[in-house]
């Protein structure tokens, strides 16, 4: 039941844009403020968001939300990037790539940018949004360009990947027009992403597969229906099936580009340690 549960819902996401609703993916490092921006962003306290080394998101979740202005906005927290394998929930029209200001860029933050790169390949680049969690954690005299501008040459080049978009969250403030004023400049930035990109969603194999599998499901139930059949009973199984054979087809796409991405990173290393 809960796996029928997941793909009506991920059904619906797909088969299902006429009500605008824009999609945002939180993808990011465990404790790097996911959970809490994505609170921000919905304005309630929505996911779960607390102090844990292990990371307290296990699996995709998603809230909605209206805005005053009558934007729809689809919000889906994950685990963090490297906390388990990647499924559909990475497939939105939009993906938020998150950093910490409380640490320096890190080594894994540019290996979680080169698996977003692999695994969407390097369009996605065109849809992300960088989001610098923990803005209370910036000196009174510090600007974000200050802090910008002493960072490190590999998150300049993500920036300059992705086109200079970024927006700085604190999502531990109480000032009501602060916290207002973050969420619409993301919002501002999410519109010009579509307008950029010509009004559509981000594609690849994986929302491909995932489209054929919604529409597939809707065939079987039309057909179902005209045959007499109640459409729940022939199509419990039917869907389950589905998921089974669909989560299957897209582990085995990720799984061979993750072994792109580590024959990449492997072959990286070795050139260093020559170097060295």
């Amino acid at each position: 039941m809960e796996e029928t549960r997941k793909w009506t819902k991920l059904r619906y996401e797909f088969t299902s844009p006429s009500n605008g609703a824009k999609t945002l993916v939180l993808v990011g490092r465990t404790g790097n403020g996911k959970s809490a921006t994505g609170n921000s962003i919905l304005g309630t306290k929505s996911f779960t968001s607390k102090i844990s080394p292990s990371g307290v998101t296990r699996t995709y979740e998603l809230q909605t939300t209206v805005f005053k202005d009558g934007q729809i906005f689809n919000v889906i927290d994950t685990p963090g990037l490297f906390d388990a394998s990647v499924e559909s929930e990475f497939i939105g029209k939009e993906i938020a790539k998150f950093f910490s200001l409380k640490t320096r860029f890190s080594e894994e933050e540019k290996t979680a940018f080169q698996c977003l790169e692999t695994l969407f390949g390097t369009k996605i680049c065109s849809y992300i949004i960088i989001v610098f969690t923990n803005g209370d954690a910036l000196e009174e005299d510090v600007t974000l360009k200050d802090y910008l501008d002493d960072s490190p040459q590999p998150l300049k080049d993500v920036l300059l990947l992705c086109g200079h978009r970024f927006v700085l969250f604190d999502n531990k403030t109480e000032d009501k027009t602060k916290r207002g004023k973050q969420v619409d400049d993301l919002v501002s930035l999410v519109n010009m992403v579509i307008a950029q990109n010509g009004g559509q969603p981000y594609y690849d194999e994986l929302f491909v597969e995932l489209k054929r599998g919604a529409t597939t499901c809707d065939e079987q139930e039309e057909v179902a229906s005209l045959k007499g059949y109640i459409k729940q009973e022939i199509c419990k199984e039917q869907i389950e099936r589905l998921y089974e054979k669909l989560l299957m087809r897209i582990s085995e796409l990720v799984e061979a580009k993750l072994k792109r991405l580590e024959e990449k990173l492997a072959g990286s290393r070795q050139r260093r340690s020559q170097v060295k």
